[in-house]
């Protein structure tokens, strides 16, 4: 194949999975609506865990699409059904849920599961393009997908279909993450390593406190704030006033501005830049970032109810694994 076939190539499998995404797309807002939300809703009372489970391509988006729920907010985990058929069935309890996924609604290996879902009564959710499948006849749910063309030139290899399996797994995991109200901070305990955890990772977890904090009060003489400046060793200081509230800061820059007059006759309410910006103990990390690159400085202090708590230095960042 010549490079621009190889290229043409490509151009038509996106093509063929995005017509596959759209006819999903309409669906949703259609004939599959109520499966969807009916899902949704049954998941979202489960007492136990989400039982994915799927073989061949199905097994492998379902091994994915299980990781998602997990990780957001939906205890889940994936469970092969030819291993089911041969012990594994004693890891879903009548508490659990199961999501069977099939493209033909025929998998053979599924009987084993599908049975004992049946005999003990354990809800069953349906993600097939079969509506009359033994494993459609079989869910108390179905989520019926468009059978669409697959990017396969000879119709055979998994593609498009692969892909609304991941879209529709993904569409309900992040429904009910919105319909819980998961936030940031649940989202960090299912991901405390790499960057994404240090992302999610609050100021207050990072920031400089008590004794180590550069403050002085508005009276304070220049000479000595300029020492407190050298002894912290931020390169900045943060003005108070008399009832604790930080009113201004003082940066080497401020110094620089001022540095052809006598300092010994300033005070830190002479020098200081008013309403610097600062950032709440909540804020997340990556927030920080954005702030810093935004108004070009390498530190912010951090705030409770106007009164400085702590600072947090660019380097303390980039030190946690953020950015």
């Amino acid at each position: 194949m010549s490079n621009s076939e190889i290229i043409n190539s490509a151009v038509r499998t996106i093509a063929t999975e995005k017509k596959g995404l759209a006819t999903l797309e309409r669906s949703l807002d259609g004939e599959m609506a109520v499966s969807f939300l009916a899902a949704v809703e049954m998941f979202a009372k489960l007492s136990g865990r989400l039982i994915v489970t799927g073989m061949g391509k199905s097994g492998h988006i379902g091994s994915k699409i299980a990781a998602t729920f997990a990780s957001t907010g939906t205890p889940a985990f994936f469970v092969h059904p030819a291993e089911a058929n041969h012990g594994d069935l004693g890891m879903i309890t009548r508490n659990d849920a199961i999501l069977a996924m099939s493209w033909s609604g025929e998998t053979t290996e599924l009987k084993g599961i599908l049975a004992y879902s049946r005999r003990f009564n354990i809800p069953l959710v349906a993600l097939t393009s079969i509506a009359d499948s033994s494993l459609a006849r079989e869910a108390d749910i179905c989520l019926i997908l468009p059978r669409e063309e697959e990017a396969c030139p000879m119709g055979l290899a998994p593609t498009t279909s692969a892909v609304l399996q991941l879209v529709v797994g993904d569409a309900l995991a992040i429904a009910l993450l919105e319909a819980r109200g998961f936030s940031p901070a649940d989202f960090k305990n299912f991901h405390p390593g790499g960057q994404l955890g240090a992302n999610l990772t609050q100021i207050g977890e990072l920031m400089h406190k008590g004794d180590e904090l550069p403050l002085a009060d508005v009276d304070t003489s220049m000479t000595n704030a300029v020492k407190l400046i050298t002894e912290k060793g931020f390169g900045c200081i943060g003005a108070t006033d008399a009832a604790g509230q930080l009113i201004g800061i003082i940066t080497d820059g401020d110094l620089r501005r001022n540095f052809d007059q006598d300092m010994s006759g300033l005070k830190v309410g002479d020098v200081m830049s008013i309403n610097p910006k600062v950032i709440a103990t909540s804020a997340l990390a990556s927030t920080a970032v954005a702030m810093l690159n935004e108004i070009k400085v390498t530190t912010l202090f951090v705030t409770d109810g106007g009164k400085p708590v702590g600072l947090i230095h660019m380097h303390d960042l980039l030190k946690a694994g953020v950015a």
